[in-house]
Parts: structure tokens; C-alpha cells; sequence
């Protein structure tokens, strides 16, 4: 029978070391030793602890069969197997166990081939991708895992200090809790890595023998791999907890090479911690000053725009954007799509804001930044405009849909009115446009020489929009043009628009009353042009 342990505890007698990230391996095995802890290894692991100084058995020596195969097969034995599976507390699998010659292993320390760091490399074959595609690894933590009760499996270098101590308390051994703990994570792991292989394999299918799936086809089933950055103080409100993490997981290690973009991974250069509504006002910002190819301002308020505008310098942009509501800008989220000078630095410090992001800032731009303590400074990398999938989470259940990266071209603009817009009203009406994909419905955004002019934003009537724009107005409206996010149902939006001045809109169209609109254009000397394309936002 099995040595008898206080309940939960499990003491670590022998451990299995196999790792491709050989990080901080040496010192986490020479503890283990100091701990009476007998070490059996493989192939280039048991090297390095050898060329250490650490003693090791060889798995070849505990199997009786050498590594075969370009070390294909090397742990999948019985005797590997049965030593992380069996049951101590079951009579018959001891019994088995000593039948079979079978030593039970009691930690499995393993983290797995490096696939998508390979697969990150320019040029890699598929025959290397196969080759780094782990079989004895995730068998050993799945077996490991599975019998979490009486074995531990460390996936991960991040955890060699924490069982460690444990250990040290517990005169080398660790808690059930910790044993579980470390179970769910392995499974994670070995989940992660599949989908990983899964993805790339069905791309290389497809160009080899169909037509490529595209970025955004909706699957059977999903798998959203997320890795906690960090904690965050609360969510939304102050009772809500919250946590930012990264959407595609790192591999059983902290080496992964993939480049993640937007603001998630942005840096954090002065001010205090970023809130749950801080990511969520940025990224409405960044997504749409990156929206725009000229050099861009967005000033963000609950995620609508209250200032966004065009210019040839940051400074200016950024005055041209306060000028659309200086009132809501107060404690809003400014972004730029291009480089912040220290003028620009100046101004926005001008008045009380809360996050100002950017792709980078001039040093001296920086220092001006920092004297204020509350203003969180954060440089990113520019967001992904690639088609992917977004996900919403509902009660009971998740709703996906492909992003909306659609950008509007001039040649897809249709002229329905008697008038045709002039060049100065079609470079307004794209750019209003654009706005207007980034503010929540129903949308209303008025425009004028590349700067907002007002916005309406949210309402349940399309025409209270439209009033609620005006109303918002600190510029002049009239000779602006105007943007709706979805079509006119009934005439009376450009009917009270009309009233304002405005000179031309745009709109998908596609009502049953678009006749009575493009109608009330014609009365009012309107241009009015199609996109044929919708922007609701929710």
C-alpha cells in the first residue's frame, strides 16, 4: 500500500523534466534535489541539468527503451504512463503497480514544443511546423492532470517559485488545492496548443487542396484563447470586478512571439492605472482615428465622438476637434493617428483629460504630459484593420458577427438628388461618414472642411438625432454637411436638418420612402448620395 499522507497533501518524491523552454529549469531542478526530490529527464533537458551538475535518470533507463524516431517516441510508455495515472488510494492499481514494476511519478514538469513560435517564422515548411507539433508532452500534463489528486503538473516556468515555496512549508509536498489549481491550468494549455495546430493546419488545407478560409467565416464552434494582463480596480461601476486580458493566449509560456495590436498591449507611459471605462472610451477612439489615412484627432465620450477633425499639424487637429464641444471634451479620451509634439502636449493639457493615446509621442512632449499625474498617457501599436470576428456576450450565450472594417470609396458614392455634390462637399460627406461608423445609433454627425460640426448620438428617433446635433452645436451649421448611420424613414429628418443649412448628405438609403427624401432634397437644394452600406453601431 501507498505511505499514508495527511489528507490533501501529497509528498513529491520523483519528477519528470521535460521542457523545450528550458527557463529557469536548472534552479527549479537543483531545488527539487535539495528537497530529496528524484529527478528522471529526457533528451536535451537531461543535458542541460547534467552539464548543471544535477543528477538524472534517463527516461530510456526507467523504460528500458531508448528515445526512436528523432525522438518521435520517447515517453509514451507504461511505465511513464501508468507512474502519473495510477490511483494511490486504489488498491488494485498499487497491486498493478507492482506487478508491472511501475514507480509512481509524482510531478510532471513540462512545457511543450514551440509551434507557434515556429509557425511564426518567415518562410517555415510544414514539414518543420509538423515536427514541432508535441505529442508526449500534452499526454504526460493530460495524465498528469487527470490524476490532479495525487500528482502535480507545473505547464508553465511562472509557477517554479510559487510550488517552491509550498513545498518548504510543507516538507515537500503540495496541497490539493494547489494541485488542482495547476490541473486546470495544464488543460488550458493543452486546449490552447490544440487550437493553435487546429488553425493552422486547416489554413495549410485550404491552400493546398480548396479555396482559403477566410478570417471571418463563422465555424461550427469557437475557441476565444484569453491571457490576464492584468487586474483592473473595478468594472464599470465601482462593485463590478474586472480584469484586462489579451485575446490570443501565449502557449504554455511566456515566449510567445505573436504581435499584439491595439489597446490592449498599449503602454501605460505616465498616470494612473488605466479603468475598465478607460479601455473601452480608448479603443472607441483608436479604432476610429485609424479609420482615416490623413492625420487625425478624436476627442471620445462614452465611447461617442465629441470632436474629431482633420489637419495637417496634431495641434491643430486637436483644436479643431475641442472646437466641435469643448464642454463634453472635459475629462475625455483624446487620440491621434500620427506623432505628439510637445505644442500639441501643451494644449491638451490645457484642460482636464483622461487618457491621451497615441503610436508616440516626442520626449519633450512626454515631460509636459507627466505634470499631470491624472492624465494616463498611453502609447500603442496600430489596431488591426484585418477582417476578423467580434463577440458580444448576451445572457445565456454569445453573439458573433464579423468586424466592420468596410471603408467607403468615392466610386461607390450614388448620386440621387437633382444637385450633385461639389468636391469640398463629397471630401466632407466621406469624412462624416467615417465618423459616423463610430458612433452608437442612431447616428447623426454634421460636418464641415474636415471637422465635425456637431453629433448626435444614441437617440430612438432618427430625427431626435438629427435635433440633438444641432442642438449640441458650438460651430456654425450652416454650409455643413450631414451623415446619417442608417436610412430616413420618413422626410422629416431632412426636413429639420434643412432648417440648419446644411447642403448635402449622406446616407445608405433603402427606405420605402426614399422617393419623399431624396424629395425633400430636391425642395431644399440638397445633394443627397447613396452608400448603399449600413453603419449601425449597439
Amino acid at each position: 500500500m501507498a505511505e499514508q499522507e495527511e489528507p490533501g497533501l501529497r509528498k513529491i518524491r520523483r519528477a519528470l523534466i521535460s521542457v523545450s523552454d528550458k527557463t529557469g529549469i536548472v534552479d527549479f531542478a537543483r531545488a527539487l534535489k535539495t528537497l530529496g526530490v528524484e529527478i528522471i529527464s529526457t533528451g536535451g533537458t537531461a543535458k542541460t541539468l547534467r552539464d548543471a551538475g544535477i543528477e538524472v535518470l534517463e527516461v530510456s533507463d526507467v523504460t528500458g527503451f531508448p528515445e526512436m524516431m528523432d525522438g518521435r517516441v520517447k515517453t509514451l510508455h507504461p511505465l511513464i504512463h501508468g507512474g502519473l495515472l495510477g490511483l494511490r488510494d486504489n488498491a488494485e492499481h498499487q497491486a498493478a503497480m507492482r506487478e508491472h514494476g511501475i514507480e509512481p511519478i509524482d510531478m510532471v514538469v513540462v512545457n511543450l514544443y514551440p509551434f507557434e513560435q515556429t509557425i511564426a517564422r518567415e518562410g517555415v515548411t510544414l514539414e518543420e511546423a509538423i515536427e514541432q507539433i508535441d505529442i508526449g508532452g500534452p499526454a504526460m500534463l493530460r495524465s498528469a492532470a487527470k490524476n490532479f489528486g495525487s500528482v502535480a503538473v507545473v505547464p508553465d516556468a511562472s509557477h517554479y517559485e510559487f510550488i517552491l515555496y509550498v513545498m518548504g512549508q510543507y516538507d515537500g509536498a503540495l496541497t490539493l488545492e494547489l494541485r488542482h489549481e495547476l490541473a486546470t491550468g495544464a488543460f488550458l494549455c493543452t486546449a490552447a496548443y490544440d487550437e493553435v495546430i487546429y488553425n493552422y493546419l486547416s489554413e495549410k488545407e485550404q491552400e493546398e487542396y480548396v479555396a482559403k478560409i477566410p478570417p471571418d467565416s463563422l465555424e461550427d464552434s469557437d475557441f476565444l484563447n484569453l491571457k490576464k494582463i492584468s487586474d483592473l480596480r473595478y468594472g464599470e461601476n465601482p462593485h463590478q470586478k474586472a480584469a484586462l486580458y489579451s485575446l490570443h493566449r501565449p502557449i504554455c509560456d511566456d515566449s510567445s512571439t505573436e504581435t499584439i495590436h491595439g489597446v490592449a498591449p498599449a503602454g501605460l507611459l505616465s498616470g494612473k492605472e488605466m479603468s475598465f471605462n478607460n479601455y473601452v472610451d480608448a479603443d472607441a477612439a483608436w479604432q476610429l482615428v485609424y479609420d482615416f489615412d490623413e492625420l487625425a484627432c478624436a476627442i471620445i465620450k462614452h465611447t461617442n465622438p465629441s470632436g474629431v477633425a482633420l489637419a495637417e499639424t496634431a495641434e491643430e487637429a486637436y483644436g479643431r476637434a475641442l472646437a466641435t464641444d469643448p464642454t463634453s471634451a472635459f475629462g475625455g479620451i483624446v487620440a491621434f493617428n500620427g506623432y505628439v509634439d510637445v505644442t500639441t502636449a501643451r494644449a491638451v493639457v490645457e484642460i482636464f483629460t483622461e487618457v491621451i493615446i497615441a503610436p508616440d509621442y516626442e520626449p519633450a512632449a512626454l515631460e509636459v504630459l507627466k505634470t499631470k499625474k491624472n492624465l494616463r498617457v498611453l502609447r500603442a501599436t496600430t489596431p488591426e484593420q484585418k477582417q476578423g470576428l467580434d463577440y458580444k456576450q448576451i445572457s445565456g450565450g454569445m453573439l458573433v458577427q464579423t468586424r466592420d472594417t468596410h471603408k467607403l470609396r468615392r466610386e461607390e458614392l450614388k448620386v440621387v438628388t437633382k444637385r450633385e455634390p461639389t468636391e469640398d462637399e463629397i471630401r466632407d460627406l466621406l469624412f462624416a461618414w467615417t465618423v459616423c461608423k463610430h458612433t452608437k445609433s442612431n447616428a447623426i454627425v454634421y460636418a464641415h472642411d474636415g471637422q465635425t460640426v456637431g453629433v448626435g448620438a444614441g437617440q430612438m428617433s432618427r430625427v431626435d438625432s438629427v435635433k440633438l446635433g444641432a442642438m449640441r452645436a458650438q460651430l456654425p451649421i450652416k454650409g455643413s454637411v450631414l451623415a446619417s448611420d442608417a436610412f430616413f424613414p420618413f422626410r422629416d429628418g431632412i426636413d429639420e436638418a434643412a432648417k440648419y443649412g446644411i447642403t448635402a448628405v449622406i446616407q445608405p438609403g433603402g427606405s420605402m420612402r426614399d422617393a419623399e427624401v431624396i424629395a425633400a432634397c430636391d425642395e431644399n437644394d440638397i445633394a443627397m448620395v447613396f452608400t448603399g452600406i449600413r453603419h449601425f453601431k449597439h
